[in-house]
C-alpha cells in the first residue's frame, strides 16, 4: 500500500474501534465479537508500530495506558466545578423550588440521578480529546488525561468536529466491578476500599495508567461548561446535545414544573437504586432554562439554581445468630457476623465483618442481640450497634487458637488483629498460592481461584513450590480440563520462573510488604541471600522503609518454612538475583537526583525517565534541596521556578541527552 492509503487504513481503524467501543460500552449494543475488535486492535497496533509518523496521540491503542507518571500537573479551570447545596428532607427540597419559583417565571427543573463517583472536567478541541483533570477545589486540579483515556465510554473523539468543547462528568466504578475489587483485596489482606466512590477515586489517580485500565471505570456527562460554535440555551437541550456527539450523559432525566412532580420523580429513582448497575446518593434537581440560572446566581461556594436531595443511610435491625471465625492468607483471624438476612439497598444481607476483638468489645456484641446493620457506600454492610441483649447474653471472645488447625494464636505488638502462627495452616495455603500467583505476583496465567482449590483438593500441592512440580497427567484428568488448557497453564508456571526478583519477594507474601516495598529491597541488596541476611537494622535505612517492615522482613527470612521454601524455588530454577536497568550502564547518576517539569520536545516523561535510572540516577516528583537537576521543557511552571530560586541547575532535553552520550 501507498503510504496515503496506510494513513487512511489507520484513521479507519481508529474509527471503527472507537464506534464500537460506544456501541458496547455506552449503547450496550454490541456489533462484532470481541475477537474481531481484537483483529481490527491487532492490525491497528502493528500498522503504527511500522509507521509512528501516522499514530495519534488519541489512537484507541493508549487506551490501555502505559506512561507511568510521577506526579500529575495542575490544571485551572476557566469555568468553576462547582459543587451543590445538599438538601435532606422533602421539606428542604421544597423551599429551594419555591425559591425559585418567587424568583423565576414558570421555571422547569431537570431531575436526574447523582452519580456517587468522583467529578471530572473533559475539554475536546476539534472533536479530539485534549485535556482531562479532577474537580481539584473547584478552581484548581490534576491533570488526568492518560488515566481517562483508559475508560472506554470516553470518546477519543467526537462525533463532530466541535472547535471546542468542556464538559463535566462523574466517574464512577459499576457495583460489579467494586465486588471483583474487594473480592481480589480480601484475599489478597489488603485494606478493601470502603465503597465505589473511594475506589473510583483510588483508580483515577493512580500514577501508573495501566491499574487504572484494570479497574474497569466508568462516566456519565452531566454537564456542559463550555461551547464554541453553537448555541445552547438550556440544561435538556445540552444534554441531547452532547449525547448525539457520542459522550455517555447521565440516564434519566425528566422535566417537571411542580414540587410534587419532583417528589414523585425523586421517590422513582429511590425505588430503582437496587436495579442500576451504579450507585447513587441521591437526585439532583437543576432549573433548566441557562438565562433563568444567571437570575438565580450562585454564592461563593454553590449556585442558588441547583440542589441535591441526599437519600438518608438505610439502616435495620436484625438478630444476630451467630459469629463465625475465618483464618486469611497471613493468618489473621477475622470475626464475622451472621444475622437474619435483611433487605438493604435492594438486595439481601446475612453477613458482615466484625474487624477483631477491640470492635466487638466496643459496640459490646453479643451472639443473640438485636443489632442495626446498614451498607457503608451501599454496598459492604456493617454493623452499627447492639440495641438489645437477649436474656442468657454473654460477651463474644475470639477463639484462642485457630479455628483451622489448632495453633494457639497470637497477637503481635503492633497491631490488633488476632493470628494464627502456623503458616503450613490449611486456610492459609490457599490465600498464599492465589497470592503467588496473582497478576501483581508471579502473574501464573490460568491459575486463579478456582483452580487453586481443585489442585488443593485433589492433594496437588501444598506449597506454592508444589506448582514447579506439578505434571501434566496430574492435571489434564481434572474437571475443566483438557490437553490443551493443561499445556498453556504448565507452560506459563515455567514462564514464572522468569520473573525478577523483586516479584518473587512480593510473592512470598510477606506482611506490610507491597510490590513497590519489595523492589526497594531488591536494589539495595541485589540477591535473595543478601536479603536473607540483611540485619532489621541495614533494612530500616531504606527510603521509604519504617521500623515495623524492615522487622517484619528480618523475621520472615529467619523463619525455617521460608527458608526451606525459597531453596526448593532456587532447585526449580527461579531468579534469585536482580538486575536493575543501572546495571547495563555505568552509573554516571549514581546519586544524583532529578526532576521532569513540563512538556519536553521529543521524549515523554516515562522515556526521560528510564534514561536517568538506566545510568542510576533518580527522579523526584518535587524539587529540593536535595535535587540535582531539573529537566525542563515547554510549560516548566512552579518546579521550575523553584529550582532557580534554590540555585539548582536547569537542564535541556538536548542536555540531558548529552550527559548521557558522554
Amino acid at each position: 500500500m501507498e503510504k496515503q492509503q496506510i494513513k487512511e487504513r489507520m484513521e479507519y481503524l481508529s474509527a471503527e474501534l472507537e464506534r464500537h467501543n460506544r456501541n458496547y460500552y455506552v449503547l450496550d449494543n454490541p456489533e462484532i465479537s470481541d475477537y474481531d475488535y481484537d483483529m481490527l486492535m491487532k492490525e491497528l497496533r502493528s500498522l503504527e508500530a511500522e509507521y509512528p509518523e501516522f499514530a495519534s496521540a488519541n489512537s484507541p491503542t493508549q487506551r490501555v495506558g502505559g506512561k507511568a507518571l510521577n506526579t500529575f500537573d495542575k490544571v485551572e479551570h476557566r469555568v468553576q466545578m462547582a459543587s451543590l447545596q445538599d438538601v435532606f428532607s422533602f421539606e428542604e427540597l421544597e423551599s429551594f423550588v419555591n425559591r425559585c419559583k418567587e424568583q423565576l417565571t414558570d421555571p422547569v427543573f431537570i431531575v436526574e440521578p447523582k452519580i456517587d463517583g468522583l467529578s471530572v472536567s473533559l475539554e475536546y478541541e476539534n472533536g479530539e480529546l485534549t485535556v482531562g483533570s479532577t474537580r481539584g477545589d473547584g478552581f484548581v486540579g490534576e491533570d488526568v488525561t492518560a488515566n481517562l483515556k483508559t475508560i472506554r465510554s470516553i470518546p477519543l473523539k467526537l462525533a463532530q468536529p466541535v472547535p471546542f468543547i468542556e464538559v463535566r462528568g462523574e466517574v464512577y466504578m459499576p457495583v460489579k466491578s467494586f465486588q471483583e475489587l474487594t473480592e481480589r483485596q480480601e484475599i489478597m489482606e489488603e485494606q478493601p476500599f470502603k465503597n465505589p466512590r473511594n475506589a473510583a477515586a483510588g483508580s483515577l489517580r493512580q500514577k501508573d495508567p495501566r491499574i487504572t485500565a484494570e479497574r474497569k471505570l466508568d462516566i456519565f456527562i452531566f454537564n456542559l461548561q463550555q461551547l464554541d460554535g453553537k448555541d445552547i440555551t438550556a440544561h435538556k437541550q445540552s444534554l441531547d446535545y452532547m449525547n448525539s456527539l457520542g459522550l455517555k450523559v447521565i440516564p434519566s432525566y425528566v422535566s417537571c414544573t411542580t414540587f410534587d412532580e419532583i417528589k414523585a420523580e425523586i421517590r422513582k429513582i429511590g425505588e430503582s437504586r437496587s436495579a442500576y448497575s451504579f450507585d447513587i446518593d441521591g437526585v439532583v434537581i437543576k432549573v433548566d432554562d441557562f438565562a433563568q440560572r444567571e437570575i438565580m446566581g450562585a454564592t461563593a461556594k454553590v449556585p442558588k439554581w441547583a440542589a441535591a436531595y441526599k437519600f438518608p443511610p438505610e439502616e435495620k435491625e436484625t438478630r444476630l445468630l451467630d459469629i463465625e471465625v475465618n483464618v486469611g492468607r497471613t493468618g489473621a483471624i477475622t470475626p464475622v457476623a451472621v444475622f437474619e438476612p435483611v433487605i438493604l439497598a435492594g438486595t439481601s444481607v446475612s453477613r458482615a465483618v466484625l474487624h477483631n476483638q477491640q470492635f466487638i468489645d466496643e459496640k459490646n456484641i453479643c451472639i443473640g442481640d438485636i443489632i442495626v446493620v446498614r451498607k457503608a457506600g451501599e454496598i459492604i454492610p456493617e454493623v452499627i450497634k447492639s440495641v438489645t441483649h437477649s436474656g442468657d447474653a454473654k460477651p463474644f471472645r475470639l477463639p484462642e487458637y485457630c479455628p483451622v488447625c489448632g495453633t494457639k494464636a497470637v497477637r503481635y505488638e503492633d497491631e490488633s488483629a488476632l493470628r494464627c502462627p502456623n503458616t503450613d495452616c490449611p486456610a492459609q495455603l490457599y490465600k498464599n498460592i492465589v497470592h503467588f500467583a496473582s497478576k501483581e505476583a508471579m502473574d501464573i496465567d490460568g491459575l486463579g481461584p478456582a483452580n487453586i482449590k481443585l489442585f488443593i483438593d485433589n492433594n496437588l500441592i501444598n506449597s506454592v513450590a508444589d506448582l514447579y512440580e506439578l505434571k501434566f497427567d496430574d492435571i489434564v484428568s481434572l474437571d475443566g480440563f483438557g490437553k490443551k488448557s493443561s499445556e498453556n497453564l504448565l507452560s506459563a508456571i515455567e514462564r514464572s520462573k522468569q520473573q525478577s526478583l523483586d516479584r518473587l519477594v512480593f510473592a512470598l507474601g510477606i506482611r506490610n510488604i507491597g510490590s513497590k516495598a519489595a523492589k526497594l529491597l531488591c536494589e539495595r541488596f541485589g540477591k535473595i541471600e543478601n536479603i536473607m541476611n540483611a540485619s532489621a537494622e541495614e533494612i530500616s535505612e531504606i527510603d521509604g522503609f519504617g521500623k515495623v517492615m524492615a522487622e517484619n522482613v528480618c523475621k520472615a527470612f529467619r523463619e525455617s518454612h521460608r527458608i526451606e521454601l525459597i531453596n526448593r524455588l532456587k532447585e526449580y530454577g527461579l531468579t534469585m538475583t536482580y538486575k536493575s536497568v543501572s546495571q547495563d550502564s555505568d552509573g554516571r547518576f549514581e546519586g544524583l537526583t532529578f526532576v521532569l517539569t513540563g512538556t519536553l520536545p521529543t521524549l515523554k516523561r516515562k522515556e526521560a525517565q528510564e534514561i536517568i535510572e538506566k545510568f542510576g540516577g533518580k527522579v523526584s516528583g518535587s524539587v529540593s534541596k536535595k535535587t540535582s537537576f531539573v529537566v525542563a521543557g515547554e510549560d516548566a511552571g512552579s518546579k521550575l521556578i523553584k529550582a532557580q530560586s534554590l540555585g539548582i541547575e536547569i537542564l535541556s532535553e538536548q542536555q540531558l541527552l548529552d550527559k548521557a552520550k558522554q
